[in-house]
């Protein structure tokens, strides 16, 4: 089954790559933090994120003390080695053993990681220098978190989705089995493009605009509260990072100065002058400029669903349209 011998060669790999990762973007580290979990070793910013924990008494990240790192690469060899053994032997009965006890794994990893940042985030110091009654510190098991001024995002490394088409090819491969039992054939491109497209179903879906909280989110440019539904933007970049903005002002700030390098920016999201709140794509907006607009930060600047919309306006109240990249600085 040349299938599963993709499957084994998708698990070794998980091994030279890192699993997964805890993000972190805060003012004072507009560049970001990063925490990387291999399968048998930490790597990223630990010094720098075990100095930061300190302060709000969570325990020091030490590999040593992680009993997972000794006998996660062992049971990724197993399961590699009982699919070459499963291909060898062409048994359809080793396969839903193999499928099964897979699964099971994957369900006790995430358990246990949900655990370990379960114990990190909770069982904080006494006596730790910054104390808020209540606050707890536990990462997002998956997504985004706001933690004080820290904004965190959890997601899979390069090593998570070879982990997850690994079993994506698997469960395809399983379905397939399952039907031909039936005298239906599923092809060897069907395996392929399901366990293909899921990890990119995933990531699109982990990538996508996050609604702004007005009156409790705050800009990432200026740090004032957003408050305003007229004008707020954000920012997505390439990693799936939100970065939110109460004037498009503050957007072309943050962008000019680089907080985030323009090719790292993925999309741009901007209010409808409307006031609804809700955000829209900036490339498919028309954007005008009036002196006297109010806007949070001065930026004078208002985007509009449509072109008759913006020229309505202009004509009602003055005005004139401005490009995407004089109005924010992305093109």
């Amino acid at each position: 089954m040349p299938a599963i011998t993709i499957a084994c060669l998708l698990l070794l790999a998980t091994l030279f790559f890192p699993i997964w990762k805890i993000d972190l973007t805060a003012p004072q580290y507009p560049e970001g933090l990063s925490l990387k979990i291999w399968a048998n070793k930490l790597g990223g910013n630990v010094d720098t994120v075990n100095g930061l924990n300190h302060y709000i008494g969570m325990k020091k990240l030490v590999a040593d003390e992680f009993v997972e790192f000794k006998i996660l690469p062992g049971l990724i060899i197993f399961f590699a080695l009982f699919g070459i053994i499963t291909a060898l032997l062409n048994k359809r009965k080793l396969l839903y053993i193999w499928m099964s006890v897979f699964l099971a794994f994957a369900f006790l990893s995430i358990t246990d990681f949900y655990y370990w940042e379960y114990n990190y985030g909770h069982n904080l110091d006494p006596m730790a220098p910054i104390q808020v009654p209540g606050m707890a510190y536990q990462p997002p098991l998956l997504g985004y978190k706001q933690m004080l001024n820290f904004s965190a995002y959890s997601i899979p490394d390069i090593g998570g989705w070879l982990f997850i088409a690994c079993g994506a090819v698997m469960f395809a491969l399983t379905l397939s089995e399952r039907h031909s039992q039936r005298k239906r054939s599923v092809s060897n491109a069907t395996v392929m493009v399901a366990a293909c497209m899921l990890p990119l179903l995933i990531v699109s879906c982990n990538n996508g605009v996050k609604p702004i909280n007005y009156g409790k989110d705050n800009c990432n440019h200026c740090k004032m509260t957003i408050v305003d539904r007229k004008f707020a933007a954000e920012i997505i970049s390439n990693k799936g990072k939100i970065y939110k903005m109460d004037d498009l002002i503050c957007a072309k700030g943050f962008i000019s100065e680089q907080l985030i390098p323009a090719n790292e920016i993925k999309q741009v999201y901007v209010n409808n002058y409307s006031g609804t709140g809700e955000l829209f794509e900036i490339k498919s907006m028309t954007i005008v400029h009036n002196a006297l607009l109010q806007s949070p930060m001065g930026g004078s600047m208002a985007a509009f669903t449509s072109k008759t919309e913006a020229e309505k306006y202009i004509q009602e109240n003055g005005g004139e349209i401005i490009s995407l990249e004089i109005a924010t600085g992305f093109k």
